[in-house]
């Protein structure tokens, strides 16, 4: 699973011209799951979501994590970010999972998240076009793979 994870100090979320899912200060969060992953690569994520300390403290330093500021999230799934550009010029996506796979995944990391925060996480809507609106505070945008556990 590859993440993108943005701080903001808002966002939203529009499928057909309704707001679907919105926060307020948090992470906007895009998801890749590829064939690759399982429950556990959902779980590593969801830990590393709720520690990664990127909002500043009292001295302007980036150590607190979501849980401490009292955060928000807002999670939506993108097969596009496992595409593959190396050959030509229309990017690959045959490491990326298909939705029969990726979809109950997808669900099960934002259950993870939930469980975690101790309150709901904002979606998209699975496979949906969607509308991404979000103020970037830093801009601080920080990417993680499970299957590049660096």
């Amino acid at each position: 699973m590859r993440l993108v994870i943005q701080r903001c100090k808002k966002a939203s979320v529009e499928v057909d011209n309704q707001i679907v899912g919105k926060i307020e200060q948090g992470f906007m969060i895009l998801v890749g799951i590829e064939t690759a992953d399982t429950v556990d690569d959902a779980e590593w994520l969801a830990n590393k979501v709720v520690q990664l300390r990127i909002f500043d403290d009292e001295q302007g330093l980036m150590n607190r994590s979501i849980l401490d500021i009292d955060g928000n999230l807002l999670v939506v799934s993108q097969f596009t970010l496992h595409a593959k550009t190396k050959k030509g010029n229309r990017p690959s996506f045959i490491h990326a999972a298909r939705p029969e796979v990726s979809k109950p995944l997808f669900e099960n990391f934002v259950l993870l998240l939930e469980q975690k925060m101790g309150c709901k996480v904002e979606t998209g809507v699975f496979g949906a076009h969607m509308e991404i609106s979000m103020v970037n505070d830093g801009p601080v945008t920080i990417l993680i793979d499970s299957q590049n556990k660096e």
